[in-house]
């Protein structure tokens, strides 16, 4: 666990939280990715135990509670995500726990206790991807579900100018990078696919599903055009991966 990188992310969350607010929660997964309406990779959460690794502003919890989700848990580097989670939780009919902590660490958390345990943009921002799966394998009950979402490997190492794609930065290249879509200081985590899934596996997952698919509409055309996930872009290169795995 990088200490450092994880003092700079929290200064920067904490101060642009509020840019965030409510963004691509679920029933979303991601810009121009296709929605859980469409590929319902929960299925019913009806009484489930549910955790959100990285929850942000609680949106995507609220979006569980509306489902009848059975309890709703989250976790968050950001003390202004978690005090804005709370508002937005306030009245669920879900009993709801939240944890100001980073991903890597277990701030108290019940172990084997989840149904399912998800994470939307969020993992990617991790210092240990091994540590933080390995906690969301010991949170789960046997054959619960993990899901996860983030930017795809390659959105980043392909540029976009005047409708020319370039690649500017090799694909093999793992490790932490500062992100240029920030304005402010973050550090983000790059890893090939065969990583997420290799890791998965040795953590002790059985990976059941994975989707890089796009969805583009008439909308999305001007809704995210000059964008850093723009429409052009999406035509070429997927924005996303989602990965729905099994604790074995």
């Amino acid at each position: 666990m990088n200490v450092e990188s994880l003092k700079v992310n929290k200064q920067s969350w904490d101060e642009v939280a509020h840019r965030f607010y409510g963004r691509n929660p679920l029933p979303e997964y991601g810009p121009l990715a296709p929605r859980e309406d469409e590929l319902n990779l929960f299925g019913d959460v009806t009484d489930l135990k549910i955790l959100d690794i990285g929850c942000g502003s609680g949106h995507s919890l609220q979006y569980m509670s509306k489902r009848n989700a059975g309890e709703l848990w989250g976790i968050d580097l950001s003390k202004k995500q978690i005090d804005a989670a709370k508002l937005v939780l306030d009245n669920c009919n879900s009993p709801v726990s939240l944890f100001e902590s980073p991903m890597e660490e277990n701030p108290g958390i019940p172990e084997d206790y989840f149904d399912s345990v998800y994470s939307i943009y969020a993992l990617g921002w991790t210092t240990d991807l091994d540590k933080t799966l390995a906690n969301v394998n010991n949170y789960l009950k046997k054959g619960g579900m993990f899901i996860f979402s983030w930017e795809h490997p390659l959105h980043s190492r392909v540029s976009n100018k005047d409708d020319v794609l370039a690649v500017t930065k090799s694909y093999h290249e793992e490790g932490p990078y500062n992100h240029e879509a920030w304005d402010h200081p973050a550090i983000m985590q790059q890893y090939r696919i065969s990583t997420y899934m290799n890791s998965l596996i040795n953590n002790g997952f059985k990976i059941e599903k994975m989707i890089e698919d796009v969805c583009l509409t008439d909308e999305d055309v001007h809704r995210h055009a000059n964008r850093w996930y723009s429409f052009e872009k999406a035509k070429a290169i997927p924005t996303t991966i989602i990965i729905k795995s099994q604790k074995l």
